[in-house]
């Protein structure tokens, strides 16, 4: 069987390998720099690949598989099948099915680890062509699930075993670095190994995998959380799951022993233009002394209008380099914090705080480096007798602030950067500071007349 591969990489690879290990007649095409797996002839135009294929396997990954099936649907042999092999949302296979043709389309989803079972790994496949392809996984020794139905069946299946694949990949992840961080990684380990059916090998995969391919994996985990929200099932788990690959694929864009230590000198302004003006907190909260400066996580606070008990226990709780984020409902009648909140909240490492409310003191927060900034400045303290809550999200100045987002303060205002979009809007935002230099530069070369 004439056979083509769209992408070479990883997956690609070890199908393409499959196929020809089997005896079968096999091109490929990736305009990526990815090697070529031996046996496999390799073409430089998706239509010569295509051309009298009669089997298309499509494994380009979800971001260009609307695309890739774009640029080769015109130019598939009559009787050609074309097979969906990436992971996406039930909506866009069948965008994808309608495009190709939905009586040649299969929609296969792979249900276990490719890199260890190779060609052998076990798919589910529905669509008008699934039994047609059904035929070509059996022989390579795949366990096979045919179910038919419509494009976009097989992948709702792989949605809802993704709900805990990824979610159960993120939690080995996480807590593994926690043990790490407590000094007790060895012991961790153990405990997870034990609990998995594959032990350590099956611990390491999930967790080197989660690590290799988190980029893929938040979206595939972002689509299954949509997917349990139109069932009617609040994605709590699913949808923590793609944030912590999210924040694992952004921060491997721009390593880094301190994130923080990477923002220095970088303008709110510039952050803000990268991120195309979203996450600053209106104008009403400023900075209450010239020249202060904020680069910190979140440590979120919510109180009654006028009353700080709640301010107390944060301050209590906090870590080095954290900022106090405040909704104070936007109350200028009582000051939330003072001089000598602020130096028990400095001794503990607290690097500043940003308050939807009143500050006071503000002579003495400057004399102690204390950055701040507020909705206003009053003399009146505050009450003390709560209610009020400790890391939660927060709505402050017109943002919306979770634990653990950065926050970035300086004479302009302030921004928050989502955690798992730190390292993307460093980048960014350091690029618009290039950008701008370049500018000026041109600008005053510029002759006079």
């Amino acid at each position: 069987m004439r056979t083509t591969v769209l992408g070479l990489g990883e997956a690609g690879a070890l199908y393409a390998a499959g196929l020809v290990a089997r005896g079968g007649d096999v091109t490929g095409y990736d305009p990526a720099d990815t090697a070529t797996p031996d046996g496999v002839r390799r073409v430089d135009s998706p239509a010569e690949a295509v051309r009298d294929a009669e089997l298309v396997l499509s494994l380009v990954g979800g971001k260009v598989a609307r695309s890739a099936a774009e640029s080769v649907a015109a130019h598939l042999a009559p009787g050609a099948v074309f097979v969906d092999m990436n992971s996406m949302a039930p909506d866009a296979k069948r965008g994808t099915a309608a495009l190709v043709g939905a009586d040649r389309f299969a929609d296969l989803s792979v249900v276990g680890s490719v890199p260890e079972h190779g060609a052998a790994t076990g798919v589910v496949i529905s669509g008008a062509a699934s039994a047609r392809a059904a035929e070509v996984f059996r022989a390579l020794g795949a366990p096979v699930e045919d179910i038919a139905g419509e494009p976009g069946d097989a992948s709702v299946r792989k949605l809802l075993r993704s709900s805990f694949m990824k979610g159960l990949g993120a939690l080995v992840v996480e807590s593994m670095a926690a043990g790490t961080a407590a000094g007790a990684e060895d012991w961790v380990r153990g405990q997870i190994a034990s609990a998995l059916a594959g032990g350590t090998a099956s611990m390491d995969r999930l967790h080197d995998g989660t690590l290799k391919h988190a980029d893929r994996r938040a979206r595939e985990a972002g689509s299954s959380a949509e997917l349990l929200d139109s069932l009617g099932v609040r994605p709590v788990m699913t949808t923590a799951a793609a944030e912590l690959h999210r924040d694992r694929a952004d921060a491997a864009l721009a390593p880094a022993d301190d994130i923080l230590a990477a923002y220095a000198g970088l303008a709110v302004a510039n952050i803000g233009d990268a991120r195309d003006r979203m996450g600053m907190m209106d104008g009403g909260i400023r900075a209450l002394w010239r020249g202060a400066r904020v680069v910190g996580r979140a440590r979120t606070v919510w109180v009654r209008a006028g009353d700080n008990q709640a301010l107390h226990r944060a301050i209590a709780r906090s870590r080095a380099g954290d900022v106090l984020v405040v909704n104070g409902h936007g109350d200028t009648t009582r000051a939330l914090l003072g001089e000598l909140m602020a130096e028990r909240a400095k001794k503990r490492g607290v690097a500043g705080i940003v308050v939807d409310g009143a500050l006071r003191d503000v002579v003495e927060l400057e004399k102690i480096g204390f950055a701040a900034w507020a909705r206003a400045v009053t003399p009146a303290g505050p009450y003390k007798n709560g209610p009020g809550s400790v890391d939660v999200p927060v709505a402050v100045g017109g943002v919306v602030v979770r634990p653990g987002d950065l926050v970035v303060g300086d004479d302009d205002g302030v921004i928050v950067v989502p955690a798992a979009e730190a390292a993307t809007s460093l980048l960014g935002g350091r690029a618009v500071e290039a950008d701008e230099a370049a500018r000026r530069a041109a600008i005053l070369a510029e002759p006079v007349r």
